[in-house]
């Protein structure tokens, strides 16, 4: 059950959302041998702002940022507080980059411009609550639409029949002002009326973006591009002759994240490098991004 906490910093939430300024996204670069982009920087907080506001301010998913500062409170870390803001990814594990990748451990979606085999974006996003589990797999873009009207699914209209069958473009549509569908029909990356879902598995499967985040994918992505989506709380990566571990609290997966870390290091020729007790560390607190574990 939700909080009379958490409805009444969402309701604040949502107002001040209004009045944020997200950072732009950036493209990065990288190779076989470099695959950590990004930066971890700090920020000072000011006034009432809360964790969830600077992790749209930021790029980030709720998740993330809650991942990264443990110890404050998300609706009310304090004025002055000191925040780590984690805005550095190790790339999926994969054979090679093409199109969209998603990774459902760690809500984020990497975008590799097919005439840009070195170069990347990404983006925060919210995905499938538990039983309602975005799939894994496989597809393409196979429908592209600007200001959608949202066709109630017959599993919704079940949990809430006071919907209407159709809504509306608008501000209470939940798919914002763009959607791309999946060759897996029932699955779209879209938009959201509810941004302080971002970073949380609270769908129905689909994939949420920002509401300034979609536009600018929209634009980039051609229809039939492919959308490799997988589920990898543990990612190894070398940068700089340094090596480093990220990794995601992933609740509903049974793993043992020691031994996909040392499978992966293995697998990348990278074990040799590492300082187990630095290891062991990352591992124990899940901090969800890149920690450098070099020896």
């Amino acid at each position: 059950m939700v909080s009379m906490k958490f409805r009444i910093f969402i309701l604040i939430t949502m107002i001040s959302f209004l009045f944020v300024l997200p950072v732009a996204a950036d493209a990065y670069t990288f190779s076989n041998d470099s695959t950590v982009i990004g930066s971890v920087k700090t920020y000072q907080t000011r006034g009432g702002e809360s964790l969830i506001e600077l992790a749209r301010r930021f790029g980030l998913g709720y998740n993330e940022i809650t991942e990264a500062n443990p110890k404050l409170d998300p609706f009310v870390p304090g004025d002055g507080a000191t925040i780590d803001i984690p805005a550095a990814w190790i790339l999926p594990d994969l054979p090679g980059y093409d199109g969209i990748v998603i990774n459902l451990s760690e809500m984020r979606l990497y975008y590799f411009p097919e005439k840009k085999k070195l170069s990347v974006m990404t983006f925060p996003i919210g995905v499938g609550s538990e039983g309602k589990e975005t799939p894994l797999g496989t597809f393409r873009i196979v429908e592209k639409m600007v200001n959608p009207s949202w066709y109630v699914p017959e599993s919704i209209m079940k949990e809430k029949p006071e919907l209407p069958k159709v809504v509306p473009p608008g501000p209470d549509n939940p798919l914002g002002s763009h959607a791309m569908r999946l060759s897996e029909r029932t699955i779209l990356i879209h938009g959201t009326n509810r941004p302080y879902a971002v970073g949380r598995k609270a769908s129905h499967g689909c994939i949420r973006m920002y509401p300034e985040d979609i536009p600018k994918l929209f634009q980039m992505v051609p229809k039939n591009s492919r959308v490799t989506i997988v589920r990898q709380p543990v990612k190894v990566g070398r940068i700089n002759n340094r090596v480093y571990v990220e990794i995601h609290k992933d609740m509903e997966l049974n793993i043992n994240y020691f031994n996909e870390a040392v499978r992966l290091l293995v697998k990348k020729g990278l074990f040799q490098s590492v300082d187990k007790e630095k290891m062991l560390t990352a591992l124990r607190e899940k901090r969800g991004f890149p920690i450098d574990i070099s020896n």
